[in-house]
């Protein structure tokens, strides 16, 4: 998504976002709603009109305004998405919306108003992206929104949820990508097929385990915010496997979900298809599909592939060395599991090769001479 704009319109935005999620948490402590699950955490609409007041976000005719849509608050209370529904067009944010700083204690500016200059920078953004959506639905492909650090990524997955909902409504062409080795992966991944559920509309996820596992914590250390990513690979291992447990039974309960398990541990693609008998899920319906590097792992992709029937991509890193090996590097380094999977296959590989040459088989055989 970087590449469609500037990254400081993402980083503006996320912003934005995390602190209106950081109010909503504020809120929800205000009325002893903290510690429980994120989307059992419902306010009580009177008593959140009264808070508002009292620190004085607004005048109370202007907070009720902001309850009264067709469903808002109908119930009476207002849960995360109801709170996150208050931002529906990124251009219009009013000027209203102010929130506590949690450090001064004193009410400032959700965003400063954009300038014009980033008000056209942010709208040629959403047109890049409403072209590229149009032209994968035409084609019948698939876009997966890769995911990137966390101070973009709230925005990113923001704007990809709003592709979602406009070529979501009869097949899942627009994925979101979900990083596990973050502490609030399970939150995201949860909040966003309820979303997807109270809308009607396809949910599409790609599970990866992460990429920016250093970078994200030596930021958090040097600006002294706390370590977003899980304390070691097995937390990530079963934040993965709670998320794709998640979604599967989501596939299982409505059919209305599509996820790629990107991953080269050959413990998660069996959990995988564990999950998947269990639900009489079949590769067939093209609900779960897998994703490895090109020539990574082919001991997991070829039998998933030829002899299960799963749809299975292999994924092509494109561009100059110089910027391809250290990706891959970084591969290496913070994907324990894909270093184990190419010892194996270099293992099973030898163990083939002796097994053709002592049992007579010739890797050549040549033809007839002429």
């Amino acid at each position: 998504m970087t590449a469609l704009g500037r990254p400081q319109f993402l980083l503006q935005f996320s912003e934005v976002l995390v602190k209106w999620r950081r109010f909503f948490n504020l809120l929800a402590a205000h009325q002893g709603k903290d510690g429980m699950a994120i989307l059992e955490q419902k306010l009580e609409l009177e008593q959140l009109q009264d808070s508002l007041i009292k620190l004085g976000v607004g005048a109370k005719s202007d907070i009720e305004n902001w309850f009264t849509g067709e469903k808002l608050g109908s119930s009476g209370t207002i849960d995360l998405l109801d709170w996150n529904s208050l931002i529906n067009d990124t251009t219009k944010i009013s000027n209203l919306l102010v929130v506590p700083n949690m450090e001064s204690g004193h009410l400032e500016p959700l965003l400063s108003k954009f300038t014009d200059e980033e008000e056209k920078q942010m709208k040629r953004m959403l047109q890049r992206m409403d072209v590229l959506a149009k032209h994968a639905v035409e084609n019948g492909v698939r876009l997966m929104v890769d995911a990137e650090q966390t101070y973009f990524q709230p925005a990113i997955s923001r704007l990809t949820l709003e592709m979602q909902r406009i070529f979501n409504r009869e097949k899942p062409n627009i994925f979101n990508t979900y990083q596990c080795y973050l502490r609030e992966a399970y939150d995201n991944v949860s909040v966003d097929v309820e979303l997807s559920r109270r809308e009607g509309w396809y949910f599409g996820a790609k599970l990866v385990r992460g990429a920016y596992m250093c970078q994200e914590r030596s930021r958090a250390a040097e600006i002294g915010y706390e370590d977003p990513i899980n304390p070691d690979y097995e937390a990530t291992n079963r934040m993965y496997h709670k998320c794709l447990e998640y979604i599967l039974e989501e596939i299982n309960h409505n059919r209305m979900a599509n996820v790629m398990v990107a991953s080269h541990n050959e413990d998660t693609v069996k959990f995988t298809l564990e999950k998947m008998n269990e639900t009489s899920l079949s590769p067939t319906e093209n609900k779960v599909c897998f994703g490895q590097l090109l020539g990574m792992c082919d001991q997991i992709s070829f039998p998933l592939a030829g002899q299960a029937g799963f749809p299975v991509y292999k994924y092509v890193p494109y561009g100059p060395v110089n910027e391809v090996i250290p990706y891959l590097s970084r591969r290496a380094q913070e994907n324990r599991g894909f270093m184990k999977g190419s010892q194996r296959e270099r293992s099973l590989l030898w163990k083939e090769l002796k097994r053709r040459l002592f049992s007579g088989q010739l890797l050549y055989k040549p033809g007839p001479v002429a």
